[in-house]
């Protein structure tokens, strides 16, 4: 996958915080700790991200990204007990409006570090990988 490389060292920057940390803590904390593990990693992102949402061609409003890292990886992370499908369908949305190839669903609330790749299946990057992996997540 085109983005796999990337979005393994994000999940390996959320891992460490997450084994620093463990779970409890709110999510600006862990957005915090993530920011500072990514730097370290020499990975190129802005937080908290303000991005335009249109609709059918008109700005409707704005939304704050968590992190959009290389400018290419849209990164929603929770602190939650449990992710519920609410919260993927969320992140699945927000990948397709913005028309991102992919991003990640985070949950740092957990006893174990949960995350998601997700896929956005309209982008022209994984319509090969979509057709070869009929049950990953996909918006």
């Amino acid at each position: 996958m085109k983005h796999e490389e990337l979005t393994h060292k994000i999940i390996g920057c959320a891992m460490k915080v997450h084994s620093t940390l463990g779970n409890g803590f709110q999510e600006v904390i862990y957005q915090r700790a993530l920011s500072i593990e990514m730097t370290k990693q020499g990975l190129d992102f802005q937080r908290e991200m303000e991005m335009k949402i249109y609709y059918e061609g008109i700005d409707i409003g704005t939304r704050r990204v968590d992190f959009f890292v290389e400018d290419i990886i849209m990164v929603e992370i929770k602190a939650l007990i449990k992710l519920e499908d609410v919260h993927l369908a969320q992140a699945m949305n927000y990948f397709q409006a913005y028309h991102l190839p992919i991003g990640l669903l985070i949950n740092f609330g957990s006893k174990s570090l949960d995350f998601k790749r997700v896929y956005n299946v309209n982008h022209s990057d994984n319509k090969e990988y979509i057709k070869n992996n009929p049950k990953i997540n996909k918006s």
